[in-house]
């Protein structure tokens, strides 16, 4: 795998950074969240915008998107207590499936 392909999954890890820390941020009113939710986000694009100019801008945003949305979906429902359901779980692998698709046809 590339740098870019790294970069890409780094920026998509971050993603779900911080989208956790929006949620504990209590809409931007608490500090250090909401720190962490400007400097993953800053990070997040910036490896974005690396990747797409490395990466067809259709593959990596779909996997950036896709890891971002996996992520942040396992941890509302492992830290946040959103519903596991089968279905939830189904849902997501799809969308593993659509990333590792998208990888595989790059």
């Amino acid at each position: 795998m590339g740098l870019a392909w790294v970069v890409l999954v780094v920026s998509g890890v971050l993603e779900t950074v911080w989208a956790g820390a929006l949620a504990a941020s209590g809409t931007l009113h608490r500090l250090w969240p909401s720190l962490l939710f400007v400097l993953a986000l800053a990070a997040s694009m910036a490896g974005l915008s690396y990747a797409v100019s490395h990466i067809p801008l259709g593959t990596a945003y779909g996997v950036w998107v896709g890891i971002g949305a996996i992520g942040t979906a396992v941890f509302g429902m492992a830290a946040l207590g959103d519903p596991l359901t089968a279905a939830r779980v189904l849902c997501l692998l799809l969308i593993v499936a659509g990333v590792v698709g998208l990888k595989l046809l790059h």
